[in-house]
């Protein structure tokens, strides 16, 4: 209001000294000056006026409102960026409600595994949950989609699509299984890192063991490459590097670093090869339960949080890069990405899946056209 009145005054001290002004030539210039300044000013208290109440007539909305909470819950340990992300999730979400709403935030294993956890969200003993995407195809499958290789070329512009138009167009028939879609998190760029042997083209990989997750897309993928894929569980990861069952692993930098699994790897390859995600979600029933008012602030908030994780696992990724390099890892930083695209036929590998339920030929090509 200070700030409006100073404006105010401003706006009369111009004119003032407008109509003081000597001889006529001065008048002529001065006086439109004045008037147009008093219009600038006039406009920007009543844009401060408008936004102030319009701040005011929020607040006074959630005033109105009961006070809820909600539990939202992450597998991972405490360490995990997802769990720092619900976290950091709980924190913007009581600011921008003014402590309205409040997130009872639970990680580490408490509530359970991920799918455990996934279930009793859908089922609605948790509120909302944020968990790798992985585990939302085994009841979701159109989220297969992002599965699929070499569909971005960085974790910035899997961020913009996933969270954009597209994301929504993914996620769209989620409340068939009981969920709400409300933003879609970073869990790290998939590459490539040996035991054995430097990766820079797709010939490199050519019989190499690798370990991969136990999904069928993963498997063909690396087929298609030529390797001897390798699905083992991520505990079982470390012992097979170290006695050669394997011989590489396909995991983001601080991934390696924080699963403990790079003791035997000596090269490391930038191919970018596939995004991981990690959704947040919220139960239907808990969802619609709440007013629009509060349904907003949770959807602007989770997008927020999203855009969260990916910048701390960038800033983990650096670190954990560093933590590689000391302990001896050669980083091959501009591999020939092109020649494993071209190893798996471009964009004609995509059409194996045509036929799978959750192919979906129209999103898939908005995606590749970002």
């Amino acid at each position: 209001m200070k700030k409006m009145l100073s404006l105010a005054l401003s706006a009369s001290m111009v004119l003032s000294l407008a109509a003081c002004g000597g001889s006529g030539k001065t008048e002529t210039t001065a006086a439109p000056a004045a008037t147009e300044a008093a219009s600038e000013a006039a406009s920007e208290a009543g844009s401060e006026a408008a936004s102030e109440a319009g701040t005011e007539a929020a607040a006074s909305a959630l005033d109105a409102l009961d006070p809820v909470t909600l539990t939202i819950y992450s597998p991972g340990n405490e360490n995990s960026v997802p769990t720092k992300t619900i976290l950091e999730y709980k924190k913007l979400v009581e600011e921008a409600s003014g402590g309205k709403i409040t997130l009872d935030a639970h990680h580490s294993g408490e509530l359970g595994n991920d799918a455990e956890a996934l279930q009793s969200a859908r089922m609605g003993t948790i509120d909302i949950i944020f968990a790798g995407t992985s585990g939302f195809t085994e009841f979701y499958d159109k989220a297969k989609i992002l599965d699929l290789p070499f569909l971005f070329d960085s974790a910035e512009q899997a961020y913009e699509v996933v969270n954009g138009e597209i994301g929504e167009k993914i996620f769209a028939d989620l409340p068939s299984t009981g969920l709400i879609y409300l933003a879609e998190g970073d869990n790290g760029m998939r590459h490539i890192s040996t035991t054995n042997r430097p990766v820079h083209t797709a010939a490199d990989v050519e019989g190499l063991k690798l370990r991969v997750p136990t999904s069928q897309m993963y498997l063909d993928c690396w087929e298609a490459l030529g390797a001897n894929p390798v699905a083992l569980a991520l505990n079982e990861l470390a012992i097979a590097l170290s006695n050669g069952t394997a011989e590489g692993q396909d995991n983001t930098t601080y991934h390696l670093v924080a699963n403990a699994t790079y003791d035997d790897i000596k090269y490391f390859s930038f191919i970018n090869y596939m995004w991981m995600g990690c959704t947040m979600a919220a139960n239907s029933d808990s969802w619609d339960k709440l007013p629009a008012e509060y349904q907003e602030i949770l959807k602007e908030q989770a997008k927020a949080a999203a855009k969260y994780s990916f910048d701390t696992i960038a800033e983990d990724n650096q670190a954990a890069t560093e933590t590689l390099k000391a302990a001896g890892v050669e980083f091959d930083e501009n591999p020939d990405i092109q020649s494993f695209i071209d190893k798996l036929g471009g964009n004609d590998y995509y059409l194996r899946y045509k036929d799978e339920p959750w192919y979906n030929q129209e999103i898939l090509d908005e995606i590749l056209a970002k």
